[in-house]
């Protein structure tokens, strides 16, 4: 193309120096030094969202910092305050972003790609990237309930009959409570914000129109009241409508000022115009002292409508969750995560699959092969099954699974989790994978790097973007795990599929992989002289040496007690963990939710009872509703990288669940081993499943009975019972005998 001759970088570089500014060109070239060349030179993907990103920070040091009079969302009002723990100094930063709360949750229902999200003191932003609501309380005496500047709030996600968000605030005697959730309403999606409000004298419900969102400024030009003044049209499409007509409604522009403190002036504007884009409202409905005020506001989400008279609909809770493994545990905590985790995996796979309702609202085969692989677990297999089909059309014609430029991990991921759907179902691959499959193994092999040379990346994949924030482009070890996974999976399905010759001409390309893998490692080892993973042949060991627990988890390539597993955990374990959770120092310079659970999986496999240390800690990490983001600030315990509501966490959750009531392990199915000792001591039975395994679909039962506890299990077996291991802690392990269904084991003995 024209850009890759046209003299750009001198043009650049000449201008740049011309006005006494330093030269982007040769910056950019020191940037490269820290790292390994690589052959894609512009990663536009990671560009243009780097770009979006920062360019909403700079609006954002436009807008804020000069109006700190305005009601801001809660993010803004903590990480401004010089007197709040969450307080960045601002100096020489071009953008201000959310580096302490990024946290928000996602509402929807099953199989609609809307996904509003709600933030930790209710602000609702209905739409992708948009302005949002807000409610407030105010009286007339200068009393005020502002949710986003109070110190504590109540939150929490309902989950009965769906998926909603409940924010309650009190101050004295003044109650302001919202719900927010996703339905149906004329056949079209709708968000519903149901707001009630209480005060012991007279004052008003305010709905306040916003433009911002948890991530900073979303600009609105023009707001209008609808017909019947029941609502506001916003722009040219959005609509917010009240089930009943406000008693005053009140508009201001940026230059006049936030309608915060002029709720009470006169106004008879029927809307506002404002050229700058930070355009606000406020209607206000009047509480009168002792009774309560109920509004709810409806937004359409848009959508196709139903044609009148077709039976097709979206598919409710119910439906959606049907047949799906369900947990039953003692703690409370535990098991409304995993309820929260296994509904979060729903609303984010309507049809692709999203690690995340806004900042991650695209599809990356990483995430989707952990989502898709927690959805097979669960017994959602074709939910899954659906966004597995759309694979084929993301190859490119060499065979590159792509989602991203200089990624070399997602030809192992989309291979591998097409194998986990069928070893889990017990379903053929479908006809139709049979060249993607084929095009994808292709591409592993042509990608790697010649075996001779004797260098210690001889025969590994080429320098790659750090996958999983591994630090600068390098020949890392987590892509090389999964190119082998991804021939295993290969050899698998062709074999499957009748295709003998290149089955094993893969499994054969596997094996010499790995081989080059180990040779590798060994030379390492005798650098560092220690047997652990650094993140790649030319790193010592740091925080990136997680990504190279793939081996164990979830690959599985190398034994629960291999040395080098072990020892890469050990490592970690003794400097890479923050407030009992694991630390990634890389980018994200928080305590990560999802690696502390791939961590404390290495360990689960291993007998190691310090994974149950790991679980907790995640459990403690969650939010009110029961969510992550991607990475927690380890003073604010707020979200500081990433999209506020994690999915690729929640998958996390629904895996280190299911693996410690069951588990797979070569041809042994292991039951119990990851379940917390103290839910045995109390009389309460413990139930997971039905769920799929290798073997087939599988119940467990562990029924505590004072000093003996019995465990039990039923499976739909496809090719008679597997060899069976009670691991409960505290107990002997015990091999099941062939056909039993139950052991009883004694405290201090076996069954």
């Amino acid at each position: 193309m024209w850009w890759r001759w046209f003299p750009w970088k001198q043009l650049v570089s000449r201008a740049a120096l011309s006005r006494g500014l330093v030269d982007p060109v040769k910056v950019l070239s020191r940037l490269e030094s820290f790292a390994q060349p690589l052959e894609v030179k512009e990663p536009l993907e990671l560009l243009r969202a780097g770009m979006v990103f920062h360019a909403r920070g700079l609006m954002n040091t436009g807008a804020i910092q000069h109006n700190m009079d305005w009601i801001w969302p809660f993010w803004v009002e903590r990480q401004f305050d010089p007197g709040d723990e969450s307080f960045i100094p601002r100096a020489f930063s071009l953008t201000h972003i959310n580096l302490t709360h990024r946290n928000w949750t996602a509402v929807g229902i099953p199989g609609c790609d809307d996904l509003p999200i709600v933030d930790p003191r209710g602000l609702l932003t209905p739409f992708w990237d948009s302005w949002s609501l807000d409610a407030w309380m105010a009286s007339e005496s200068g009393r005020r309930i502002i949710p986003s500047r109070m110190d504590a709030v109540e939150q929490r996600l309902d989950l009965d009959g769906g998926f909603a968000v409940v924010t309650r605030c009190l101050l004295d005697n003044w109650s302001l409570s919202s719900r927010v959730e996703v339905d149906e309403k004329d056949d079209l999606p709708c968000c519903r914000m149901t707001i009630r409000a209480r005060s012991d004298e007279d004052a008003f419900l305010v709905v306040a129109l916003r433009p911002y969102n948890p991530e900073g400024v979303s600009f609105v030009h023009d707001i209008r009241m609808e017909k019947g003044a029941i609502g506001w049209r916003v722009g040219r499409h959005g609509a917010v409508l009240f089930d009943t007509p406000a008693d005053r409604y009140r508009f201001s522009d940026y230059r006049t000022g936030d309608v915060h403190p002029r709720l009470f002036e006169p106004d008879r504007r029927q809307g506002i115009h404002c050229k700058i884009g930070m355009a606000t409202a406020a209607a206000l409905f009047r509480v009168e002292g002792g009774a309560p005020k109920n509004v709810a506001v409806d937004i359409p989400l848009g959508g196709e409508k139903r044609p009148v008279g077709s039976t097709h609909r979206r598919p409710g809770w119910r439906e959606a969750l049907g047949g799906h493994a369900a947990l039953r545990v003692p703690d409370r905590r535990f098991a409304f995560l995993y309820d929260a985790a296994v509904r979060s995996l729903v609303l984010h796979s309507p049809g692709d699959v999203y690690p995340g309702p806004y900042t991650y609202k695209r599809f990356w085969f990483r995430d989707a092969a952990f989502i898709l692989h927690a959805l097979l677990c669960a017994g959602l297999a074709d939910r899954a099954e659906s966004v597995l089909d759309r694979f084929p059309d993301r190859q490119t014609r060499a065979g590159f699974f792509h989602s991203q430029e200089g990624e070399w991990d997602s030809n192992g991921e989309a291979l591998w989790i097409m194998k986990r759907y069928c070893r889990l179902t017990g379903r053929k691959p479908k006809p139709g994978w049979r060249t993607s499959i084929e095009r994808g193994g292709r591409w592993i092999l042509g990608k790697r790097l010649p075996a001779e040379g004797g260098e210690p990346h001889a025969g590994l994949f080429p320098p790659g973007f750090s996958a999983e924030h591994l630090g600068p482009n390098d020949y890392y070890y987590w892509d090389d795990f999964w190119g082998v996974a991804g021939l295993r999976a290969a050899a698998w399905l062709l074999d499957a599929m009748g295709d003998p010759d290149l089955s094993s001409r893969f499994r054969r390309e596997s094996d010499l992989f790995l081989e080059c893998i180990e040779r590798s490692l060994a030379r390492v080892s005798e650098v560092l002289h220690r047997v652990g993973m650094p993140a790649s042949p030319y790193r010592r060991m740091d925080s990136g040496a997680v990504g190279s627990l793939a081996a164990g988890y979830p690959l599985r390539i190398f034994s629960p007690r291999d040395p080098r597993l072990l020892d890469t955990a050990e490592y970690l374990l003794s400097r890479c963990l923050v407030n009992g959770g694991f630390y990634q120092d890389m980018i994200h310079s928080g305590i990560n939710p999802y690696l502390t659970l791939h961590l404390a999986q290495v360990l689960l496999r291993a007998g190691d009872p310090r994974f149950l240390d790991l679980v907790r800690t995640t459990a403690a990490l969650s939010s009110p509703t029961g969510q992550w983001p991607e990475a927690v600030h380890p003073r604010t315990l707020g979200g500081c990288m990433g999209d506020g509501h994690h999915v690729w966490a929640s998958a996390e959750w629904v895996l280190l669940i299911r693996d410690g009531f069951l588990r797979e392990e070569g041809d042994r199915l292991v039951l119990g081993s990851g379940i917390f000792p103290a839910w045995l001591d109390q009389p309460e039975p413990l139930s997971f499943g039905p769920a799929p395994t290798e073997f087939g679909r599988v119940s467990v039962t562990v029924t505590p009975r004072g000093r003996e506890v019995e465990a039990e299990w039923t499976g739909e077996w496809r090719a008679g019972p597997p060899r069976i291991e009670v691991r409960l802690p505290g107990f002997e392990p015990v091999d099941a005998t062939a056909g039993e269904r139950s052991v009883l084991l004694s405290r201090g003995g076996s069954a």
